[in-house]
This record gives structure tokens, sequence and C-alpha cells, in this order.
């Protein structure tokens, strides 16, 4: 029963994961669109601002890293020196018990003899572990020197890179306010071009052909004006017309000579009207 049990948990379990992975799948490819979205809008200049400033945060915590590594070393270094100071004094120390005992064995004092042996031994195995516990701390410190030249190397290039990436971001967005102007000038061109204005605004080309379409309607209207019987006749109108003020005119110029009228042109006298006479006053 119990291994009933187990295989039904552990189909439960792999259904359950069979179920998530669509989910996982399809949140993974929604925040691959999103990144890929925020990164086709965004706006270079900022985009080229965060890599300086993260590449800036990355070189600061080398450096903090590096100034943990060298004072390790550092500190290693001063515990070296110490350790090598206590073994000068414990050399000094057991050769000074070594001379006392000599001296009180001279003397036929075993007892003081006896006491600075001792004190020798006791010094001697001191002696003995800081030497041990110097060769542990010149390994130690080869090894804390060996990283410090590491870090202060990596330091040093990564300051390196520092400087390049901030001149090619002087680059970077000389090169982006170059595509921009370029950008604009291509707009520029591409509407002079086109010369059409944004929205419902026709096009210069659509207004010609308007301006052209009127102009011919207007001239074939007036052709046909020209050859109906209205246009026939205005036009021997106006010749009758152009025919008297011609005429009239050849009247005013002969008037001016004191010619006589051309023949079949005279003008009849105007008989002047009959004044009444002035009446006369009453009892005259």
């Amino acid at each position: 029963m119990g291994t009933n049990d187990h295989h039904i948990a552990a189909l439960d379990t792999k259904a359950g994961q069979l179920m998530a992975n669509p989910f996982t799948k399809a949140w993974k490819y929604l925040m691959a669109l999103f990144n890929s979205k925020v990164d086709e809008y965004a706006d270079p200049k900022i985009q080229i601002q965060q890599a300086i400033e993260e590449a800036q945060r990355q070189h600061q915590a080398l450096t903090q890293q590096a100034a943990q590594v060298i004072g390790n070393q550092r500190q290693l270094e001063m515990r070296l020196n110490r350790q090598l100071a206590d073994i000068e004094k414990l050399q000094v120390n057991v050769r000074q018990a070594l001379t006392l005992a000599d001296q009180a064995t001279a003397a036929g004092d075993g007892a003081k003899a006896t006491e600075y042996n001792n004190a020798a031994e006791a010094f001697a195995a001191q002696l003995v572990t800081a030497e041990q516990s110097v060769e542990d701390l010149k390994g130690l410190h080869d090894q804390a020197l060996q990283a410090a030249g590491q870090a202060k190397k990596a330091v040093e290039q990564n300051a390196m890179m520092l400087q390049t990436k901030i001149a090619e971001r002087t680059k970077l967005l000389s090169q982006l306010e170059q595509a921009k102007m370029q950008e604009q000038v291509s707009a520029s061109l591409r509407s002079m071009s086109d010369l059409a204005a944004p929205g419902n605004t026709p096009s210069l080309d659509e207004v010609r052909d308007k301006i052209e379409r009127r102009y011919a309607n207007a001239i074939g209207s007036a052709e046909l004006a020209q050859n109906s019987v209205q246009g026939r006749m205005l036009e021997v109108q106006q010749a009758s017309v152009q025919m008297a003020g011609h005429s009239r005119l050849e009247q005013i110029r002969a008037s001016m000579r004191g010619d006589a009228l051309p023949a079949g042109g005279a003008a009849a006298p105007a008989t002047p009207a009959n004044t009444p006479e002035p009446e006369q006053p009453l009892g005259l």
C-alpha cells in the first residue's frame, strides 16, 4: 500500500511539473519580449550613461576588494615581523639561560644550573614553536603578496578599461548626435521630395493636378462658347461696336480739322429749341 502511495505521489509531482512547465516558458517569453521592447524604445544616451555607471560601480567594488587583499598582506607582514622579533628574543633568552647554567655548574651550584637548563629548554621549545609559526606566516605572506600584486594589476587594468569606456562614451554620444542630425536631414529631404504635410493636407502634386484640371476645363468651356451661336452673335455685336467707335472717332477728328464730314456720315445740325419770351409786367 505504501508503494502505491509513493507511485501516486511521484505521478502527481510529475504532472505538476508538466503543468508548470508551459507557464514557466510563457513567463520567460514575456520577460524576453519585455526586455526586447525596452531595448528597442530606450534612449541610447541613457543606456550609454547606465553602462558607464555600471562600469564605475564594478571598478569601485574591485578596488575595495583589492584594498582588502592588500590590507591582508600588510597585516600578515606585520605579524611576521613581530614573530621574527619574538624569535630573536627567544634566541637571546636561550643563550642567556645556557650561559647562566654553565656559570652555576662552574660554581658548583647544581640546583641553579638545573633551573637555568630547564629555563633554556623552555625557551628553546617556545623558539621551535615560534619558528614553525614564522614558516607558516611566510607561506601565507607569500600567497598574500602574490594576491596583492594580482589585485593591483587587476585594478590598473580595470582602470584602463574604464578610461577606454569613458572615451568610447564620448565617441558614441558624438555618433548619436550625428545620427540624429542625419535622421533629421533625411526626414527633411523626404518631406521636400514628397511635399506632403502630415494628416489630410494634399501634396503639391495633387494641388497642381487640381489647378491644371480647372484650367483645362475653363479653356474647354471657352472654346465651346466661342463656337456656339451665342458666341458668333457676340462677335458680331463686338464688331459693330468697334465700327461705330471707329466712325465716331473719324468724325471728331474731322471736326477738329474743320473739314467736312465724310459722305454719309454727316450728322444733322441740332435745331435750337424755341426759348419762351419773358413775361411783361402788368400795367405797362
